[in-house]
């Protein structure tokens, strides 16, 4: 009989607040209110400035949709969920997700709807590492067993962005959506993985974010950064794994900085 492991609890515990607390998700989720609170406040009149001024802006009004490239970094890891049998175990005392670095590679197509909104699908090639790592019982000196998971991710986000006044050449944006993804490099189905935890290869996310457009006389330049949010479980359980065992379900997350340049 397995026994209960009261530093388990413990371990869980500071896990879940300690990932909660993470900074660039709590920078992000304190940067995105503040972005769009001040879009709203930005009144009507702005165009006031703008006028008997030789702006860039103007030379894109007139069009209804144009391409570009985008160019990203980005940090993935896991959101973990720990089953049942996580407490009760005697070989894990600790499970968690280890955050890892990427980039992305795509193409930008926008569609104007009106004057301030936009509909947008950004096709991408991301390259992102993760990884699931396991702490076995016994303090500092636990073994650590840990499951790298590198993809290469072909996505598909469909965004909606709302566009403040533009001042100058340059106006602030946000952005939601929602993003289909799948892995071409995901192990799932080879006999080499039949021992280890699987992911699956495809995820279905949404999206949220914040930008500024910078309006240059041939393009548009696009900072923006971008929260993922995956919706199902990536998790392939496998009941005779006890790495499997337990987990009972595994999101996956994203935060990326992207650069845009279209026109």
């Amino acid at each position: 009989m397995r026994t209960f492991n009261a530093w388990n609890m413990l371990y869980l515990l500071r896990n879940e607040i300690t990932r909660s607390l993470t900074l660039l998700h709590g920078a992000a989720r304190f940067v995105l209110p503040v972005c769009l609170a001040f879009m709203l406040q930005l009144p009507a009149s702005t165009a006031q400035f703008n006028q008997g001024k030789n702006l860039n802006y103007r030379d894109f009004q007139s069009i209804n949709y144009y391409f570009g490239i985008t160019l990203g970094y980005n940090q993935s890891d896991f959101r973990i969920y720990h089953s049942k049998d996580f407490i009760q175990n005697d070989s894990f005392s600790r499970a968690e997700s280890v955050t890892g670095p990427g980039f992305n590679l795509g193409i930008v197509s926008n569609l104007r709807i009106g004057e301030f909104f936009d509909l947008r699908f950004l096709p991408t090639l991301s390259f992102v590492e993760r990884n699931i790592r396991y702490t076995a019982p016994g303090a500092d000196n636990g073994r650590i067993i840990q499951r790298p998971i590198e993809s290469v991710l072909v996505e598909m986000p469909f965004h909606v962005r709302y566009k403040s006044a533009t001042y100058h050449d340059f106006r602030l944006f946000v952005i939601a959506g929602v993003k289909y993804s799948f892995d071409v490099a995901s192990d799932s189905r080879t006999r080499q993985a039949a021992g280890i935890v699987k992911i699956a290869p495809t995820d279905f996310q949404v999206e949220y974010g914040a930008g500024i457009q910078f309006f240059f006389p041939y393009f548009i330049f696009s900072p923006e950064f971008k929260i993922s949010q995956g919706l199902n479980n990536v998790l392939i359980y496998n009941d005779k794994l006890e790495q499997s065992n337990v987990l009972e379900k595994v999101l996956s997350r994203t935060f990326t900085i992207s650069l845009h340049f279209e026109g």
